[in-house]
């Protein structure tokens, strides 16, 4: 199936790494080109090369703090990409902990740094994408959307307020062929799982090994998900062939997800 993703312009988020590198790489590879950003130089640089070397699209870099750099990252595309056809708004997961824990005062940061740059930058790039009649926001969040995950607080509280932001955005844009939809990753095999998986276990006093072991044997699929698995269904959402697909969550996650 084509895609029609050759030639298409896109920005994906914290894609240095884990999930957002995934979507670059897959995005590239259906002849997109890409701007990819994060904070650390050597990671990028990295995954821009390896991407240039098998990727049909072409990948490009910023290096920046999402927090202070929403409108550089929009110049970055603007210049080295000629506009934005698709955005890919994932951000960095908040520290783990629980309700009663969580201090009062730690809530703003992380709203300002995980949730506000993805507002302030699908502003910038919708223009451009309504004028066109093209334009895909694909915003990565997570299962505790749907189902809270325990010990993550902060992120299902934070991510389930871009929930609502982006149904409620789709409806508003949809009939400028513009698209809105949010992929919700289960226990993807990444870094940050394995972070998680830490936290865990020095919670209840087990090893990560024993923390993951119990969290494949909930999944119904019994194992954790490939990044390259996830990545290709943001790429479809992302695509041409997504067209009458908006204001949806849409699971990559095993079946853990147990809700209908």
């Amino acid at each position: 199936m084509d895609l029609g993703l050759k030639g298409k312009r896109a920005i994906v988020l914290s894609s240095s790494r884990g999930l957002g590198r995934g979507i670059a790489e897959s995005l590239a590879a259906e002849g997109a080109d890409v701007l990819l950003t994060a904070r650390s130089a050597e990671r990028l640089d990295e995954a821009v090369a390896a991407i240039n070397g098998r990727g049909q699209g072409r990948a490009h870099a910023f290096v920046g703090d999402l927090t202070g750099s929403v409108e550089a990252i929009h110049a970055a595309a603007q210049e080295t990409l000629g506009g934005v056809d698709i955005l890919v708004a994932n951000t960095g997961g908040p520290p783990a902990g629980t309700a009663v824990d969580v201090a009062p005062e730690a809530w703003a940061p992380q709203f300002d740094a995980m949730v506000v740059p993805v507002f302030r930058l699908a502003g910038l790039v919708l223009p451009g994408m309504r004028q066109a009649g093209f334009g895909r926001i694909v915003v990565v969040a997570s299962s505790g959307v749907e189902q809270p995950i325990p010990n993550l607080v902060m992120s299902n509280a934070l991510r389930a307020s871009i929930a609502g932001w982006a149904k409620t955005l789709s409806a508003e844009v949809a009939a400028d062929g513009v698209t809105v939809n949010m992929i919700l990753p289960g226990r993807i095999e990444t870094d940050r799982t394995g972070e998680l998986d830490a936290a865990n276990a020095k919670k209840q006093g087990k090893t990560p090994q024993e923390v993951a072991e119990a969290a494949r044997t909930a999944i119904p699929a019994r194992r954790y998900g490939r990044v390259q698995e996830f990545a290709d269904v943001a790429c479809f959402l992302a695509s041409e062939r997504a067209s009458y697909v908006t204001g949806s969550m849409v699971r990559v996650d095993g079946g853990a997800i147990r809700s209908i």
